[in-house]
């Protein structure tokens, strides 16, 4: 079996930095985005996705509300309610991937 030969130390990593990677541009922005700003973009991009995401959280809420409240047959109602909006929300995610790979490779 044949030894390795000696390791050569490279200059150190800096861990503030991401790494080099030959051809890779680590951001496609100029400049980083703020979380606010990047949550308008992507909103603007794809509308939908939060729109499922409101109608989950207000079905499973009110639904929690009515479960708390004894009201069985309506919380029921909000609990498959909120599957469908979930459902809904997928779809809007998946439909919008779609879109910008479509749009990517023109």
């Amino acid at each position: 079996m044949a030894t390795p030969g000696p390791l050569t130390p490279g200059a150190p990593m800096d861990p503030s930095q991401p790494p080099v990677i030959e051809g890779f541009t680590p951001s496609v922005y100029s400049s980083t985005e703020t979380f606010k700003e990047k949550f308008l973009r992507k909103t603007r991009e794809n509308p939908m996705v939060p729109i499922g995401c409101l109608g989950t959280a207000a079905a499973l809420t009110y639904g929690l509300y009515c479960f708390h409240r004894g009201q069985s047959q309506r919380s029921q109602l909000m609990m498959r309610t909120r599957i469908a909006a979930q459902g809904f929300t997928v779809a809007a995610i998946l439909l919008g991937l779609a879109a910008s790979a479509l749009k990517s490779r023109s």
